[in-house]
Order: C-alpha cells, then structure tokens, then sequence
C-alpha cells in the first residue's frame, strides 16, 4: 500500500461544489468543519493535561459541584441537547408542498382561466375545467404533504417516548459531602463529575479521572466493530497523554454518543451539547437541505417547459389575432394552448407514482421519508456503505482456533472454552463467541468434569486473564490443578517458556518465537483479531486446602495455540453487491475501521479493495486530488465523519448520483449530504433523522430492489413527461400552422381543452405501467437535453399528420369555410385525441409496441377507453355545446388508414432516433 508524507504545509484546497451545492452551503460545511478540528483540538488538549489541571481549569473538584453551581452553569451554557432538525409546522409543510414550477403554473393558469370567467359570469356557467385544475393542484400537494408530515411525525412520537437519565456527584453546598444522583442528559453541566458502569451512554464529552476495566463502544462514532479499551487511571498518577490528538482514539477521554460495555469510570465533563465532538457534526445537519439530482432535474425539466410556453403562447396569440381579428378570442386560445403545453398532470403524476412506489418498498421493509428519494434512488449510480452490519454481520464469531503452525487444532477450542465458560467476570464479546462456538451440551459436560478454584481476572495492564481448575474424580484423582490463559499474543508469549509444537511439548527457542509470531501475523494481517492460548499444570493441595492463586502464577506457561475472530459477512451480500453491480450500481466502502479487516471483508463479499484510501490521506489532499482519489478507489478506511462528508461531495461533483448506507453518528453529516440517505431501524437517532430512507432489515438485496423501483417509479414518470411534451407540442406547431392559412380557428378553446382533458385522463394510468427489464439495469437521470431533442423530434412527426387531416377536411370533405368549421373542428379533434392516446403504446418502449412489449392492463383500458369517448363526443348530446357535429361515414376510413400511417411512421422515427442518440425514455 502506498504512504503519502503530509507536507509542511497543507495544500490550499480547491473547492469544488458538486451539482446542488450553493456556494453559501459551501461555506457553511466549511466553516462546520473548521469547528469540529476546533473542538477536536480542545478535547485533545483537556486529554494531554494532568487530572488536577483539567478540574483546576474547569472550576470543578474531585468531590464534584455543588447544586447551585450546577443549576448555575444550566443556566449560562444552556441544556446539553444536541442540534436536532425541528420538523416544521404543518402549515408550513403544506405551504412547501406547493413549491413546485409545475403547480405554480397551474395555480398562475387557474387564476387567469377564473378572471376570464369572472368577466362572463353573468351569462356563462362556471368553467369546469378551473375546478379540474384546481382538483389536480390539491390532490398532488396533498399527497406529497400527508406522506412527509406523516412520517416525521411518527419520528417524533418515538423520540417523545424516550428519556435518557446519569449519574452525577454533586454536593448540596460547599463543606457538605458529595453524593451521587441520576438527572436527565440535558441537565450535564461542565464540571461534573459523571459516573459511568457497564451499560451507560456517555451524557457528553469526559475526561476520565478515574477507571478501572473500561470498554467503550465507539461503533457509531469510529465504526470499529470491537469495544476500545480505555486505560486504567488514578489522579494521583494521571499525567495526561500526548500519543494522539484525535479524541476518538485518546484513552483518557469517552466522547459523547458512546457506550460502556464493560467496567467502571469517572469522568469530568469537559464539554456539553453543541461543543461536543459530537455536537460539531451535528450542526451539519441543521438548516436546508443540499439539493439532491431529482430537484435539479425537476428544476431544468420544469423550466424549460415554461420557456416553451413563454415562446410558443404569445407567437399563437399574436398569430390569431393577426389573422382573426379577434384579440379577446385569440387570447382565450392562447390560454388554452397555455394548458396544452403544461404537463399539468405531471405533479400527480410523479406523486401518485412515488407514493406507490413508497406503498411498495414498505412491503419490503421499507421506509421512505422523503418521496423524492425513491427516484434518487432509482439514479444512484454509487453506494457509499459502511462496513460493519451491512456488509457483515455485526457480531464477533470465532472463525479459527489454531495450533502455533496455523493449523486447526480442537485442544486449542477446548482449553479457550474452559476458559471462557469458568471466568465469573463479565465476558466480553470474544469470550462468548468461544461458548457459542461450542455445542450446547458441552456446558453439562464439562460441568461435571471441572470444578472452578480460582481466577485471575483481566485487567488493561496484563492484557489476559486465568481460570484454575480441578478435574473431578470422575477423571482420576485431583492431584494437579490447570491453569489456563488467554490474551493478547504478545502478553501471553511474554509469560511462555514452553510451547506445544509438532505435537510434542518443547522449549520455546528464538526460532520458534519467531514461527509463532508470524503465524499470529500472518492471520492478524488478514483482519483477523488474534488471541493466544497457553497453559500451566500445578500441583493441587493435598489436604485440599483452597489455594490463593496471582498474576506470579502466570509463568512458565505451555503456548499450544491462536484464536482468531471476525465480524462475518453475511450470507447474502455477496450476491447483493453483484445484483447492484449488474445493474450499474457501483459500491464503495467507507468505514471508520481499519484498512486490513476492512480489505479482508471487501474480498470476502467479492470487492476488490485495491489500494485502501486512509483518512489520514485525505487530509492531505485537496478537493480536486480526492475527486481523482475517489475515482477509481473502492475502500476508504479509518476515516472520520468529515472525511465521510467530503468523500461523498467529491463523488456527487464528479456527476454521480450517491447513495450513502450508515447507521452511526459518524454517518450522519454523509447521509445528508448523499443524494439519496439510507439508514436502518435499529441506527442512532441522529443518522435516522438524516435519512431519507430507512431499512428495517439490514439488507442490501432489499436495497437492489429499492433500486429497481426506484427507476420504474423514474420511468413512468418521464415516459409520461417526455410523451406529453412531445404530443403537446406537435399539437401546438399544428394549431400555428393552421392558424396561418386557415380562416377560422382550427379548433375552439373549449375543444383544445376537453381534448386535452381526455389525454390526461388515460395518462392517469401511468403509474401503474411497466418498463422493460433493460431500462431497469441502467441508472436514471433528469435530462432537460434529452426531453428537448425528444420534443422538436417527435412532436413534428405528429404534425404531419394533423396536416394531412387539415387537408382531408379542407378539401375532401368540403369544410373550407366559416360555416363548415364545426365540421373541420370535429374532424381534427378526434383524430388528434385519438393519434395522441395511440402513440402512448408506440412511444412507451424501444421495442415494437403490442409485440415485444406490451402495456399494463390499465393503461390499456384507460386508453381504449379515452379513444371510445373521443370517437363518441362528436354523436352524442354535448356535441353542440362543445361546438361539434356528427362526422360522415367515409371519415372513418380515412381515420384508419391515417392512424396506421402515423404508427408506421413513428416506429420508423423512433428507430432511428435510438440509432442516432442511442436513448429513448
């Protein structure tokens, strides 16, 4: 693996915003990060300072402060909270709900179509379609605001049912002596003196004063798998340390966020709420929301369909009034045209087709936040994922137990499971993965063949512990007792003069040092957490007095073997990553854990790790060197939340959509920043809150198929889009063309609108559409360009029949003036509605339509049905109102053989524009 030299001084970073990213938000994630390197710095400061100076500079004493100091401090410093996002009001939720260019245009259009009619509403009835509009404006909102208020709603219930106290000592005033009580997290002050046994959480950031045996867990905020031991100190003898400055990896300091597992501490509080190392992160995830692809792409889609309008609505306003005469009645089309040209329907279009989407991933376990994010979903191209419970188990299991050659070796699970099975302390994660190892009826077994005499407990220094047995008589006379040790390699060797070789016992020589401790080398570079096994027999009583054993028993020892441990990958994510890999999902894993265990899990799982990129790297590169790092790299270990951030910016400005996969506090400020946040049930509350998505299963083939709806929720929206836009046009470059040449209008306002009305009924069926299984393997984006150059090329196309049709009504049917316009009108209305609809299924696929791929049964019933209504309109009672009249007999005909035309040519466009483009949907 290569190293990088830090330089002198640090390059001056280039910053390089990723799609979304304000420049304001920039400097905010800038100025973030300076203050949690601030706050790492004055952590790293109290740990390298002597207990007594902490407690001096912190005004507090070993006996603790008194009540009124503390109620004081509550005061000035406020509570010790971590920043939260405050879900907004309802009211302002719903507002927000509206925010979208689709709705505000339709809202614009409601308003204009409800004062044209306020003006005629002495003698007109109300205009239905205002309330259509309106209709579709609420329904889509609504829906939007229902799902997000619903779900942060139930976040909150939750965190409302949760209150966390600790144990602090304080004195009721000053003389009088110090007894310890429970008050609530947010009550911690600095200065206190917080107590802490196994099973606590760290209220907030300490410095120990004392400890004895402690284990921390510090998963959620390193993503280490295994507790950290924490060294054992006294005042007295605390001279503070300066081996490190990250205040994650100090042993003098628990941070907040962590939990005991095992032992006992106490603790000055050096730092509360927003000054925690914790509480620096958090601030990252207060405040707006970085823009994620689906907002951009709606963004760009949104407004260049308005800049259509604002060019095409205006040029048929002015056009028919030119050539009509009329200015009220040329606007009242070109308002028509207006509402021709908005996918009006597209706001309920994608809500109806996220929130089934979101009903859909819930059958799943599943649950989505943020509607948005299903489609973000569906265009991640890379997934950031931890490491530890995603790719593995989270768990620690022994997978060898090892003679000193590295070979398997049962004495060697036999003698650690003794063990582990008489120790009375408390076990640790390794001790019960040698039990489980074990049959169960072993535990009968070697009850009956072994009886406890004493036990040297583990502590920090020594890094091991013993048990001494007696083998009942049922195995012959007690005349020895066994003692047998288990503990870190080097410790254990330490005490080793004998070592159990080749089957023989024989003296532990340099050379055969030297074999065992490549041996346990050897698996410790593989990822593997190595322990030693040694024994000792020594000679039992024989009055069978009890016998008083110490550390100076540990001598002398006979090594006969290695233990090696792991966090296993499951099961199924081998085949999971390969599913995300066929289907253009590329994973990337960022773990705070080592690079060595990391890499060895990546291979396990089918990943190449290649060259593992450290966070100490990262800090030496600038924005532009990581993006190139982050290119081509697979593993990125022992990194921070910072560096986890940064790594996912430097993606997203390389122009991928990234998914980021996390459960710990140290996901947190990445989650946010992804396109698309995913976390699980059982994750700390803050990485929750980040997400958008969250897993009830820890399960990445739950995720590949939240990939694969996200894309169909994707597709169905812009097939809908795309179709539209491009009918709408051409609909729109045929009434211009008409209005040029043609007397009178070629179709009324009113028919433009129930036409198009009877469009977007049968596109309510989109939703519940197919896609063809090779859409589905590739990501999806928003493509402005594409939905353009699908516009000016397929809207003509149906131009071109919209003018063969003016020509069949102008000069084979006679309706070439005023008096025969209904005739005119009625013949393009139904040939236009009924091509529209038609090339639904033409345009839906990439395939030959009805043949290769064929619709849902809803989309064609939908449609079937909108072309029978189309066909009926001009026979039936609302003909004269809708300005129509009855076509004769041989325009049907004709209508055949122009809609078979119009299939023909559009499959023949259609295939050379996938040959010319290579896209279609």
């Amino acid at each position: 693996m290569t190293t990088t030299t830090t330089p002198t001084t640090p390059p001056t970073p280039e910053t390089l915003a990723p799609p979304g990213r304000s420049p304001r938000r920039e400097r905010r994630a800038a100025e973030l990060e300076a203050r949690t390197r601030r706050i790492a710095g004055r952590l790293a400061e109290f740990s390298a300072r002597p207990a007594e100076q902490v407690l001096h500079d912190l005004g507090s004493t070993p006996a603790g402060l008194t009540h009124r100091e503390a109620v004081h401090r509550l005061e000035r410093d406020g509570a010790n909270a971590i920043a939260q996002e405050r879900p907004p009001r309802w009211y302002v939720q719903l507002a927000k709900a509206f925010w979208n260019p689709f709705i505000l245009v339709l809202v614009v259009l409601v308003a204009v179509m409800y004062g044209q009619w306020l003006q005629v509403a002495d003698t007109e009835p109300f205009d239905p379609k205002i309330a259509i509009l309106g209709a579709m404006v609420l329904i889509s909102a609504g829906l939007r605001f229902w799902q997000e208020h619903r779900s942060g709603s139930a976040a909150a219930a939750l965190r409302a049912l949760v209150t966390t106290t600790t144990a602090v000592q304080r004195r009721a005033g000053r003389g009088r002596l110090p007894a310890v009580i429970e008050v609530p997290m947010a009550d911690v002050v600095t200065g206190d003196l917080v107590k802490l046994a196994a099973g606590d959480l760290v209220p907030a950031d300490l410095r120990l004063l004392t400890a004895k045996d402690l284990m921390v867990s510090q998963a959620a905020l390193s993503g280490e798998s295994l507790p950290v031991a924490k060294a054992d100190t006294r005042p007295a003898t605390d001279r503070g340390q300066d081996a490190t400055r990250d205040p994650v990896e100090a042993d003098n300091l628990v941070l907040t966020g962590t939990s005991v597992t095992s032992g006992t501490a106490t603790g000055v509080v050096v730092c509360t709420g927003a000054d925690t190392y914790l509480g620096s992160m958090a601030g990252a995830l207060v405040g707006e929301r970085p823009e994620t692809g689906f907002d951009i792409g709606v963004k760009k889609v949104s407004f260049l369909l308005i800049r259509f309008m604002l060019v095409m609505v205006p040029v048929v306003f002015l056009v028919n009034g030119l050539t009509k005469g009329d200015w009220a009645e040329a606007f009242t089309f070109a308002v028509a045209v207006a509402v021709g040209l908005t996918p009006e329907m597209l706001p309920m279009v994608v809500t109806t087709n996220l929130a089934r989407g979101a009903v859909a991933l819930s059958r799943r376990k599943v649950v989505v936040k943020h509607l948005n994010a299903i489609q973000n979903l569906g265009a991640m191209d890379v997934l950031c994922t931890d490491k530890t419970g995603t790719l593995t188990e989270d768990r620690i299991v022994l997978d060898r137990y090892l003679d000193v050659h590295g070979r398997p070796d049962t004495e060697v699970l036999e003698h650690a499971y003794l063990n582990s099975h008489f120790q009375t302390g408390l076990r640790n994660l390794m001790d019960q993965a040698v039990i489980d190892r074990m049959h169960e009826a072993e535990e009968v077994v070697v009850d009956a063949r072994f009886t406890l005499v004493d036990e040297i407990p583990f502590d920090f220094a020594r890094r091991r512990m013993s048990v001494v047995l007696r083998r009942n008589d049922l195995d012959g006379p007690a005349a020895a007792h066994l003692l047998i040790t288990k503990g870190a390699v080097e410790e254990v060797l330490d005490r080793c003069d004998r070592v159990v070789h080749s089957g023989d016992t024989a003296e532990l020589t340099g050379a055969l040092r030297d074999t065992v401790l490549r041996t346990a080398q050897e698996h410790s570079r593989q990822g593997l957490r190595v322990l030693a096994v040694a024994t000792r027999t020594l000679p039992a009583d024989p009055d069978g007095a009890p016998a008083a054993y110490t550390v100076a028993d540990e001598a002398e020892l006979t090594l006969i073997g290695f233990l090696a441990f792991l966090d296993p990958p499951k099961r199924d994510a081998a085949e999971a990553l390969r599913a995300l890999a066929d289907n253009g999902v590329a994973v990337k894993v960022v773990t705070g854990d080592g690079e060595l265990v990391a890499a060895r899990v990546c291979e396990q799982v089918g990943i190449d790790p290649g060259t593992p990129v450290t966070g100490a790297e990262i800090d030496t590169l600038d924005d532009l060197e990581l993006l190139d790092r982050a290119r081509t790299a697979t593993l990125f270990a022992k990194v921070n939340p910072v560096q986890k951030a940064r790594i996912v910016r430097a993606l997203q400005a390389d122009g991928h959509t990234v998914g980021f996969l996390g459960d710990g506090i140290n996901d947190a400020a990445a989650l946010r920043d992804a396109d698309v946040g995913i976390s699980v049930d059982t994750a700390v509350d803050i990485a929750k809150e980040s997400a958008d998505i969250i897993l009830l299963e820890k399960d990445l083939t739950v995720l590949g198929q939240g990939v694969l709806r996200g894309r169909l929720t994707f597709g169905n929206t812009i097939k809908y889009l795309k179709l539209t836009a491009s009918s709408n046009f051409g609909n729109v470059f045929s009434v211009l063309a008409a209005s040029a040449f043609i007397p009178f209008q070629p179709m009324l306002a009113l028919q433009l609108l129930v036409q198009n009305l009877c469009y977007d009924i049968s596109q309510l069926a989109t939703p519940w559409d197919r896609m063809d299984a090779d859409y589905l393997r590739t990501p999806r984006k928003w493509d402005a360009r594409g939905i353009r150059r699908f516009m000016l090329v397929l809207g003509p196309t149906s131009s071109v029949f919209d003018l063969t049709t003016f020509a069949l009504m102008w000069y084979v049917f006679g309706a070439d003036s005023e008096a025969h316009q209904a005739l005119f009108q009625s013949g393009w209305f139904v040939e236009g509605l009924l091509t529209q609809t038609l090339v639904v299924h033409m345009l839906r696929t990439r395939r030959i339509p009805f043949v290769q791929s064929r619709a849902t049964w809803p989309v064609l019933l939908m449609t079937a049905l909108v072309m029978g209504v189309g066909l009926w309109l001009p026979f039936s009672p609302l003909a004269g109102a809708l300005g129509m009249q009855p076509l004769p007999t041989a325009y049907f005909p004709w209508l055949a053989a122009t809609l078979a035309a119009y299939c023909l040519l559009t499959q023949g466009v259609k295939r050379w524009y996938i040959r010319r483009f290579d896209e279609w949907l």
